[in-house]
């Protein structure tokens, strides 16, 4: 498919991401609404599209989709709801691109909000009970241990790489007011590399910080975009997907992810290579992930991602700026709205609104996300965008 430029996003908002802040998902997702109707001054009743993300704190709701609806004021004609964890975001901009163009819809509100540290988590089911739970591994930190395990084994890890993205996205997160209360502190690679192992070799500053919050963008036609008077718009130039990625290996390498499919699908539609992207915004509940989704990617080859992060400036002032806003890491991880955090941050920079941090000619941006860790498999969805400027 030839890259085309006839779906825009005009708008977006954020909440700020809280550790047990009490506030539902529904007030959440409002507060994301407003901001968006007062950066676009768009009147609401042009909304006729939801693409709302599953969450960890209201998915044993069965109606989840229609309650926010009624909470939000909007009587959509479509409605997606997008069961993809943190492929959510970006997932939905593309279904939301498909509506549009097949008239089911104009203008799409695309939104992830979740309560997850003031909420209750749901029991995930499937095959942990059998496989899973008897073994002790209870969730991601197990998983992502395995894998961090088996990577360095085959490949080597260098630690000095993983404690640079951490401190890399630490100073982002420093000038993003928007990022959890408890992380905005300095960080140093001697902290990372002296942070206490959680699943070895897995350390505390590896991973994520379960918190709340929310966040959304506005999705239409370019053409109605311009009759609505939108002052800024980007475009999704690109986008690739797979789930259950070597599902039916019994054997699978758990190195490899999803992403050596997605990431050149996404890249192909762009008319794009990596050296192309200007930045990226990758899914980052665990440091490991971004190593194994630039190698996946071709940003390098396969087992030299700690290579290519030591000789690349990753900084909001360097060659390939990584997670600017300090990504979830840093940032905070609000629930199953972790990828839509990213994925603002990106259209924040491309719309050159991101104040101490932003990024130079910002005129394009990857985006990737990830959803769910299967039993003795790399992660179970890889999705990558990519937006690109008018």
């Amino acid at each position: 498919m030839a890259k085309r430029k006839d779906i825009a996003v005009i708008g977006y908002g954020e909440t700020k991401v809280t550790l047990k802040g009490g506030r539902s998902s529904y007030d959440l997702a409002g507060k994301v609404l407003e901001q968006i109707l007062n950066q676009t001054g768009i009147d609401k009743n042009k909304i006729d599209g939801l693409s709302i993300a599953e969450t960890m704190s209201e998915t044993s709701n069965p109606f989840w989709g229609v309650y926010m609806s009624e909470m939000l004021g909007l009587s959509p004609h479509w409605m997606q709801l997008n069961g993809l964890g943190g492929t959510s975001g970006i997932g939905g901009i593309a279904r939301a691109a498909a509506a549009i163009r097949d008239g089911l819809c104009e203008t799409v509100f695309v939104v992830a909000s979740d309560a997850q540290s003031s909420g209750r988590n749901p029991e995930q089911g499937a095959q942990r009970g059998e496989f899973q739970y008897p073994t002790g591994l209870r969730g991601p930190v197990g998983a992502f241990g395995l894998i961090t395990q088996r990577y360095r084994h085959q490949y080597g890890l260098d630690d000095r790489a993983l404690a640079k993205l951490a401190v890399t996205q630490r100073n982002h997160a420093l000038m993003n007011p928007n990022a959890v209360d408890k992380l905005q502190k300095p960080l140093t690679e001697a902290d990372y590399l002296n942070s206490k192992y959680v699943s070895e070799p897995l350390r505390m500053l590896d991973s994520v910080m379960v918190c709340d919050g929310a966040n959304g963008v506005l999705v239409t036609s370019t053409e109605n975009a311009k009759k609505l008077g939108a002052k800024k718009m980007i475009h999704p130039v690109g986008y690739g997907e797979i789930s259950n990625f070597k599902g039916a290996e019994p054997l699978a390498d758990i190195t490899i992810s999803g992403f050596s499919v997605a990431g050149p699908k996404a890249l192909k539609q762009a008319e794009m290579t990596p050296k192309d992207v200007r930045m990226i915004m990758p899914y980052d509940d665990f440091l490991i992930a971004l190593i194994i989704t630039l190698e996946d990617i071709g940003f390098c080859p396969k087992g030299k991602g700690c290579e290519f992060v030591m000789n690349t400036d990753l900084s909001y002032k360097g060659t390939l700026p990584l997670n600017t806003s300090g990504g979830q890491i840093s940032a905070g991880q609000p629930g199953l709205a972790g990828g839509g955090l990213n994925l603002v941050e990106g259209v924040r920079q491309m719309f050159g609104e991101a104040g101490a941090r932003q990024v130079s000619d910002p005129r394009n941006c990857m985006v990737t996300g990830i959803g769910v860790i299967p039993y003795g498999r790399n992660w179970g969805v890889s999705g990558v965008l990519v937006l690109e400027q008018s």
